[in-house]
């Protein structure tokens, strides 16, 4: 049997979707979704014996999470190091564990500085209002 780069395309019976339903479902166009698979972000699509690529249930979940990530201000790079963690199974839980703790405390960081100007944005509203009213 040859050796193929790209696995085959998952049975009949499992729902999988055209590119152009997985970026209207992600926001993410289909140039994106390619480079995320080129840059290793996802591992390599099934297709159909014409070379279209199909996404299955568990590719939609895994580019959930990504988005996730990249919502919450995590690089490409350290989004690549997690897919690639993710790839060595089980033996890479503690690292994978390590790098989602670091960033989750960024993201809190973020959003106790964010907490902080939002305190200051309503302290300014509340002083342009009160001038109003004076008025």
């Amino acid at each position: 049997m040859k050796a193929t780069s790209e696995p085959p395309v998952a049975d009949a019976q499992v729902e999988t979707l055209p590119i152009a339903e997985v970026a209207r479902r992600t926001g993410l166009s289909a140039d994106t979704l390619r480079y995320y698979e080129k840059a290793g972000l996802i591992d390599a699509v099934r297709r159909t014996p014409a070379g279209v690529r199909r996404y299955a249930a568990a590719d939609l979940d895994w580019l959930a999470f990504l988005l996730r990530l990249r919502d919450t201000g995590m690089s490409i790079a350290d989004m690549r190091l997690f897919a690639d963690l993710r790839r060595l199974g089980n033996e890479s839980v503690p690292a994978r564990l390590d790098l989602l703790s670091e960033h989750r405390q960024i993201v809190d960081r973020r959003i106790r500085d964010l907490r902080a100007n939002l305190r200051a944005l309503d302290r300014k509203i509340s002083h342009y209002r009160n001038l109003l009213e004076e008025q």
